[in-house]
């Protein structure tokens, strides 16, 4: 038998990505719409009953309309926007975060996939304020690297076709401190108030950097660089697709420079921990295309259909 996979949104970058994933699966049945008929809401209620599974890919709104169309008990949701991550009833799809979430992820039929940014956040400080060794309450910070494939078609057309202002130059933006992915950064982390979360977007493709700096002095118990080091390797041990990197190697740099985009076309995000007796540096590398969108996506749905969840997708 095979499952019956739509992707609502089959057009944006996200979804596009699932589909290059699964195009060579033979265990699926992708169900396609007529590019004529994707705004046709009796199409679209058509086509999101007749699946197993569908993949929303589409803006907030769009995506809660789709959720309303559903008519069975069968049809199962992954949800790749912003609307339902912090939703009651909607699983959180990092399979990675803690012991049950991949059994709460099989047994959901509602499944929200991380932002790009979060994911590489809350696998940095979640197990930290899980374990009581960063406050709930620290004052915590974020800087984040991305590509302009992040932004989607708009901006990905703009850096193209050289409508950017200055593009050799990385941009900072919302500067209000209102990004749409500070609710779930700080609800899935435990966090008492959202970080100050500063992103940029470099002009290159894909790939995150992302980092979280610490003050030691700050942290419940007297815990080195290496000592948060050895609790990160053993909360991520047995993970397939989040590796925490031999400490403060210089090896793994670029003559001391980070390459971000190590991780591209991969499932993978590593993690790495820098620093001394005082100051603690955690960072992220992952492909915001991958790990950070439809790789999650899909790994949700592997584990979701009670398949290997490394299926097609490369580590």
């Amino acid at each position: 038998m095979k499952y019956k996979i739509f992707v609502d949104g089959q057009e944006g970058t996200t979804g596009l990505k699932i589909h290059e994933r699964l195009a060579s699966r033979d265990d699926l049945e992708i169900l396609k719409i007529d590019p004529d008929k994707r705004k046709d809401i009796n199409e679209r209620r058509k086509l999101i009953n007749q699946s197993d599974i569908v993949f929303l890919c589409l803006p907030d709104d769009a995506a809660k309309e789709s959720v309303s169309l559903i008519e069975n008990s069968k049809t199962r949701v992954i949800d790749a926007s912003t609307a339902h991550r912090t939703a009651e009833g909607w699983t959180y799809g990092l399979p990675e975060l803690k012991k049950e979430q991949r059994e709460l992820i099989a047994k959901s039929n509602r499944v929200a996939v991380p932002g790009c940014h979060a994911t590489g956040f809350i696998l940095l400080v979640a197990p930290l304020v899980e374990k009581g060794i960063l406050p709930s309450d620290y004052p915590v910070t974020c800087c984040s690297v991305s590509g302009y494939s992040g932004g989607g078609k708009k901006l990905i057309s703009k850096f193209d076709d050289g409508l950017m202002k200055n593009p050799n130059v990385p941009k900072h933006y919302s500067l209000k401190l209102k990004h749409k992915h500070l609710p779930e950064m700080k609800k899935i982390t435990g966090l008492k108030y959202n970080p100050v979360f500063t992103p940029l977007i470099g002009n290159y493709e894909q790939g995150i950097g992302l980092t979280v700096p610490l003050v030691t002095r700050l942290l419940n118990g007297k815990l080195t660089a290496m000592d948060i080091h050895e609790i990160l390797s053993e909360h991520y041990r047995d993970q397939h697709f989040v590796k925490v990197m031999p400490y403060d190697c210089d090896e793994l740099l670029d003559e001391g420079y980070f390459d971000i985009a190590a991780c591209n076309n991969t499932n993978r995000l590593e993690i790495f921990v820098f620093g001394n007796e005082e100051q603690i540096l955690l960072m992220s590398r992952f492909d915001n295309l991958g790990k950070g969108a439809s790789g999650a996506a899909v790994q949700n749905m592997n584990i979701m259909l009670g398949l290997d969840e490394s299926l097609g997708l490369k580590c």
